[in-house]
């Protein structure tokens, strides 16, 4: 097989490039940037393109595939080149459909906790010695890949609802056919893709129709949105296994879970990890595994990356990092964490940093969001505002929205670090959320600097 990536700098893009080239496929790729680590992973593997930038010559009609990253536009010369000779274009969910065809697929979608469902389930079938490929959108601790494609009878995979490439612009879930389904839950977010919200649940209704027939819904019937979606587009073709919060308890900072009178302590805590495990054990029971072995197995999982990340630690402190950023997410992440530690002080520090975070009208979406918060700041930079061409936001429009009384509104990163350096943290709990990087502060210096003091 030689197969071409158009845009394979892309962090998952040059991932599958790899993982194809494991395989023994002849594969190239070009892009107009590449970016650590993509460069460094490309770079070890013999595929980092010569030369930067669009390279029609290189496209022939010898290649076999096309593979066009969500980065290129729909002019892109080597795209029209392909177009031109008639080559076969893939998305990326397209292709990892087009490679899987003859296994079994479990996807893992829904607005929250698809990648720590993902990663859990990727976890217990490591530890169970099975064999599988996957993609999943985060680095995961015991995996030096994020895709993998090789002749595994399973592929797990993560299911974006966002558009699969500048051609095709459905969600990339859509392209997927799962035998065994998961959805997590459904808050609305990221306006600028999904500009209404029945015009998001919709692309959820299509991603159950697509579940191959004989299979197998997993679904969080504790939201009453996704409950409500789900009883409303029945299939009888299909099984449904709804799931809720497993029987579990907390002392002193721990949790047992306890799942068909099976119990073990787990590394991982708060509601929605525990959904989420509940989840992941629903879809290998469909895997063939037991409950027995699946409480083994989970109990060395320590979470995906930036997911109630623990960045340091004492005695009397933790520091975690968080990549919550949808009201939703932001509103777990607090409950869960003053759950495990009700009697510590709890200071969250929340950056706005995507397009939806930062808009104005978006606001109203996160009242209640920081409420178990002892203290809580909201932090976003003109500077992305700028890059986003988007206009001011007013911070008592952000007080309005998110409803919190004592809540701070910073936009500078030294009155925010200034204002963290003068906090007392004995008996405290410390949650860093963002999808971003507060403007450049090197915040895990400073959680090791405050847990060892």
């Amino acid at each position: 097989m030689r197969v071409h990536f158009i845009s394979i700098g892309g962090s998952v893009m040059h991932q599958l490039a790899i993982a194809l080239h494991k395989k023994g496929y002849q594969v190239t790729g070009t892009d107009d940037e590449i970016f650590e680590p993509a460069r460094s992973n490309l770079e070890k593997e013999g595929l980092l393109p010569k030369q930067i930038g669009w390279q029609p010559s290189l496209i022939t009609s010898e290649i076999d595939a096309i593979i066009l990253g969500m980065h290129a536009k729909s002019d892109n010369p080597e795209l029209l080149k392909a177009q031109q000779l008639g080559l076969t274009i893939y998305s990326f969910p397209e292709y990892i459909f087009h490679e899987s065809r003859d296994k079994k697929r479990v996807v893992v979608g829904g607005s929250h906790g698809k990648t720590t469902t993902t990663a859990m389930i990727m976890h217990v079938l490591k530890q169970l010695n099975r064999d599988f490929d996957y993609l999943v959108g985060a680095r995961l601790e015991g995996f030096s890949q994020s895709v993998n494609i090789t002749n595994a009878p399973v592929i797990i995979c993560e299911g974006d609802e966002y558009p699969a490439s500048a051609l095709e612009r459905k969600p990339k879930f859509h392209f997927l056919f799962p035998h065994v389904a998961i959805l997590t839950g459904i808050a609305w977010d990221h306006i600028n893709v999904f500009p209404t919200f029945p015009f998001y649940l919709e692309q959820f209704v299509i991603f159950i129709n697509k579940i191959e027939s004989g299979g197998v819904l997993i679904y969080n019937a504790s939201d009453p949105v996704l409950k409500e979606l789900v009883e409303a587009n029945l299939r009888a073709d299909i099984r449904y296994l709804p799931y809720g919060v497993p029987e579990h308890t907390i002392q002193d900072g721990k949790t047992k879970v306890t799942i068909e009178s099976i119990t073990g302590q787990l590394k991982v805590f708060g509601n929605h990890n525990l959904m989420n495990l509940n989840a992941a054990f629903l879809a290998c029971r469909e895997l063939g595994v037991s409950v027995t072995d699946f409480i083994q197995a989970i109990a060395s999982f320590t979470g995906a990356a930036k997911r109630l990340e623990l960045l340091a630690s004492n005695q009397s402190t933790n520091v975690y990092r968080d990549f919550a950023h949808a009201p939703s997410k932001v509103k777990a992440t607090i409950e869960a964490v003053k759950q495990q530690y009700p009697d510590r002080q709890l200071i969250a520090v929340l950056e706005l940093h995507t397009y939806s975070s930062l808009n104005e009208e978006f606001m109203k979406q996160y009242n209640g969001a920081l409420d178990k918060a002892d203290q809580a700041i909201v932090f976003y930079s003109k500077h992305a505002l700028e890059l986003k061409r988007m206009p001011d936001l007013p911070a008592e429009k952000v007080i309005e929205g998110f409803q919190k009384e004592g809540l701070l509104v910073m936009n500078s990163k030294e009155v925010l670090y200034e204002w963290l350096q003068k906090q007392t943290y004995n008996q405290t709990n410390l949650v860093l959320m963002s999808s971003g990087n507060y403007d450049g502060l090197d915040m895990l210096t400073f959680a090791n600097q405050i847990t060892h003091n």
